[in-house]
């Protein structure tokens, strides 16, 4: 709020959750006139956030790694992603042509993604009384939810819901032993790794990305 507050920007509280500040962006853009950038109601963001997976793709000198741990709020960056891989094989620039298994993480107080995989359902349901320590996956449910789903299947991956203690754990974890102050959503998918380490979904020998997708210093309440 205070950064957008500092560039001048006119901040709206909204007395709910994401959905319920989606749908009033979306009353005013069709009752005044302003453009929805509401997750999936434009296309910039996707195109934007596609290029982690062209990124990805250089990193790993033109492959693609085994497993990708993705915190899915709206998805945006999960669908970006398995949109790069499909333009980099058409591009011919891929050594190895093999999709990564796309892993969903979520947190336990609001699993709409998990919910819907484990029942094998092509979309999610509206996840009511959403709680979680990490807005970013505060999202009962993703404008997305059915390319989320598919691609997922599509890659025989899985989707992993963590409870907030796990993600606290593996907050300081990240801080002390890679020195990454990383945003309750981001750790989120270290808490996911060690579960599905745990249970042997992923072995030893294969190449596995944690996304951290924001800085620890938007929860400065949560430290202790």
């Amino acid at each position: 709020m205070i950064e957008s507050r500092i560039v001048g920007a006119e901040v709206i509280l909204v007395d709910g959750l994401i959905s319920d500040a989606a749908k009033l962006a979306g009353e005013k853009a069709r009752t005044e006139g302003w453009f929805d950038l509401s997750t999936f109601k434009e296309p910039y963001r996707m195109e934007g956030k596609k290029i982690m997976g062209y990124e990805l793709a250089e990193a790993f000198n033109w492959t693609l790694p085994d497993v990708i741990i993705y915190p899915t709020g709206g998805g945006t960056g999960l669908v970006g992603m398995w949109k790069a891989f499909d333009e980099l094989e058409q591009l011919g620039w891929l050594e190895k042509t093999k999709r990564p298994r796309m892993v969903a993480v979520q947190a336990e107080g609001c699993a709409p993604v998990i919910k819907a995989f484990n029942s094998g359902a092509p979309t999610c349901e509206f996840w009511t009384d959403a709680q979680t320590i990490a807005s970013g996956l505060r999202v009962p449910k993703s404008f997305a939810d059915r390319l989320i789903l598919a691609y997922i299947r599509e890659s025989a991956g899985t989707a992993v819901a963590v409870s907030d203690a796990s993600i606290i754990k593996a907050q300081k974890e990240l801080a002390v032993q890679e020195g990454i102050f990383a945003a309750p959503e981001g750790a989120a998918t270290l808490a996911a790794l060690k579960e599905l380490v745990m249970q042997k979904w992923i072995q030893p020998d294969e190449r596995v990305v944690l996304f951290n997708t924001g800085t620890g210093l938007k929860y400065l309440d949560l430290v202790e």
